[in-house]
């Protein structure tokens, strides 16, 4: 196998040694390499660095600053690059996502020790990056034309010769405490370990290790050797590739983290996010959180984004003192932000991603939370002051809207509403005014009503005064209700004319109205002139045949006090008459009308 591996390999030397060769004649400036991996860590990139090098030739490891190293191989001129990029990959030499990178992105050499082929200048601490977005990974100048090489021959995939049980012991003791968990953390995603991520190697460890290297045919000693153990990292790490995740500093935002630069690109600021919308196949979306404050800035933000649609109302969500988690998931997608409040700061970051990919959703979030760092800056209260305004968008970002909105109103004063049964129909969630869950108490769908009964107790304003008679022909009546379905932040007034007792059909439950009402004013309360309730406004009939604009109906008091008594709710009775002031009626109408949403 040595001398199988040997030839492979001198092989492949000879082939590329004219290449390094007019490359290195070359300005450091005008070649370049094949980047194969980054890592977060100096010891995991020189680890990784000794790895390839028992494999391949030319192997170089060089400071990407901001904390991040990277392995590559070179010096080449372009077109060989590509060759070599191209053969590597197909012989399963290299990984898939390997790219051709630039000399000037590379700086302080830490591989091979002592080397330094770019004449860079030492420098005793890692260099800042100094980026809004991170560049995409594959982009360079054109290069010049430069003569034709020899075409790579295809080779086989090679293996290095690996350690014995003794060399494996020594260099598993060169771990650092990190590195010994991070295997952990990979056997127990890899389903072979279930105990606790404390990077000591007992025998549940050893026994998962055991257990690893005979799935994937190696031989069985519980201690991985330093192939195995990158074997087992690259399985782990696999379902990260294509995501170009790299380092990202946001100086307006104060921010800087790793983010997967293939899937996600600056968009704009609106205070107080930095928003990074997708730019890839996948749609992820990032937001950075900045901005000065303390608690109660921390606590409001908490409130106002459980009101975005990118936030969905499913999900485990929790407040302390000084932080907060939300996780939101739908169909769609899962949204999790976690933010906290440091020095007068609130700082944190979402990450929105599609539903069904949870696995690499739980990757990427861990890689995000990991690297998350914090730079003295917060972003300008006023940055996106000039952007698109509207009521529905909360700093550029869409508020949840519901599926359907219709009016309601108070018949007790334990807060229990009634409402058009349209209001209920097919609903994940029930709401009173937006923030009180409800459940449905009793409905009759023959007869348009449902009687709701919120989870929480509420207090009201005001309750219906219900006069169960038959109101008079011709007589005023008004109706109260959310006409715009919300937007608007209180019940409006319409009046009219009671036209009929009776419905086009003879129907004796329904009273006919000669009022314009709007969509949202379906399920409120229909007064008389004294103020009295006499029965709920239904929404406008759907079908073949169109009613002029002013035919309403409303259900009649009766009706509404049925449903009530089955549901075992006392209904408040009035003999009120004379007029009421109009002032009077709407203070009353407003206290007892709520708005009543339908949510998926």
């Amino acid at each position: 196998m040595t001398r199988i591996l040997s030839a492979l390999l001198a092989a492949i030397f000879t082939l590329f040694v004219f290449l390094d060769s007019a490359a290195l004649a070359q300005s450091p400036d005008d070649v370049v390499w094949v980047q194969i991996e980054a890592q977060p860590r100096l010891s995991e990139a020189t680890a990784r660095a000794r790895v390839y090098s028992e494999i391949v030739e030319d192997v170089n490891g060089f400071s990407l600053g901001g904390g991040w190293y990277a392995i590559a191989v070179g010096p080449y001129l372009r077109s060989d690059a590509e060759q070599v990029l191209r053969q590597y990959v197909r012989s399963g030499i290299v990984p898939r996502d390997s790219f051709i990178q630039l000399s000037s992105s590379f700086r302080q050499q830490f591989w091979p020790v002592g080397a330094n082929v770019l004449n860079r200048d030492v420098v005793t601490a890692p260099d800042a990056v100094d980026i809004a977005t991170a560049p995409p990974a594959a982009t360079s100048p054109t290069p010049p034309v430069e003569p034709a090489t020899p075409e790579v021959p295809e080779v086989p995939a090679v293996q290095a010769a690996d350690e014995t049980l003794s060399e494996a012991r020594r260099s598993e003791r060169d771990l650092s405490a990190q590195e010994r968990k991070d295997l952990q953390i990979a056997l127990k995603w890899a389903g072979f370990y279930n105990a606790a991520i404390d990077g000591s190697y007992g025998r549940g460890t050893r026994s998962s290790m055991a257990a690893w290297q005979e799935a994937n045919n190696f031989e069985i000693t519980g201690v991985l050797t330093t192939l195995q153990r990158a074997a087992l990292l690259k399985q782990y790490n696999a379902v990260l590739d294509g995501l170009g995740l790299q380092l990202v500093r946001d100086d307006q935002a104060g921010v800087e983290m790793v983010m997967p630069t293939a899937e996600v690109g600056f968009a704009r600021y609106e205070a107080p996010f930095a928003q990074y919308d997708s730019t890839g196949d996948i749609g992820a979306r990032i937001l950075l959180i900045s901005q000065a404050g303390d608690q109660n800035t921390l606590f409001g933000l908490y409130d106002i984004m459980q009101t975005l649609e990118i936030v969905p109302l499913n999900g485990p969500r929790e407040r302390k003192n000084s932080s907060f988690t939300l996780v939101g998931e739908n169909a769609q997608i899962v949204s999790e932000t976690r933010a906290s409040l440091q020095d007068g700061q609130v700082k944190g970051f979402t990450l929105i991603w599609p539903a069904g990919d949870e696995t690499r959703r739980s990757r990427v979030m861990d890689e995000l939370e990991k690297s998350f760092t914090r730079l003295p800056a917060v972003l300008d209260p006023a940055a996106g002051g000039d952007s698109e305004q509207a009521i529905d968008l909360v700093a550029g970002l869409q508020i949840r809207q519901a599926k359907l909105a219709r009016s309601g109103f108070f018949i007790d004063r334990s807060g229990t509403v009634v409402t058009t049964a349209e209001a209920v129909a097919s609903c994940g969630r029930l709401t009173v005014d937006g923030d009180t869950d409800a459940d449905i108490l009793a409905q009759d769908a023959d007869k348009g009503i449902a009687i709701l009964k919120p989870r929480s107790a509420l207090a009201p304003l005001a309750v219906a005064a219900f006069d169960l008679g038959t109101p008079r022909l011709q007589s005023e009546i008004s109706v109260a209700g959310y006409s715009y379905e919300g937007v608007l932040s209180a019940a409006t007034l319409t009046f009219g004319k009671v036209a009929d007792v009776r419905g086009l059909s003879g129907e004796e439950h329904l009273n006919r109205l000669a009022l314009k009402a709007q969509a949202g004013d379906a399920g409120g309360p229909v007064f008389d002139a004294s103020g009295n309730v006499v029965g709920m406004l239904l929404p406008k009939a759907s079908g073949a045949q169109e009613l002029p604009e002013d035919v309403s109906f409303a259900l009649d008091g009766g009706s509404v006090a049925a449903l009530a008594a089955q549901a075992g709710v006392q209904l408040n009775a009035t003999g009120r008459t004379g007029t009421v002031a109009p002032r009077d009626l709407r203070m009353a109408a407003q206290g007892m009308t709520v708005l009543v949403s339908c949510w998926e």
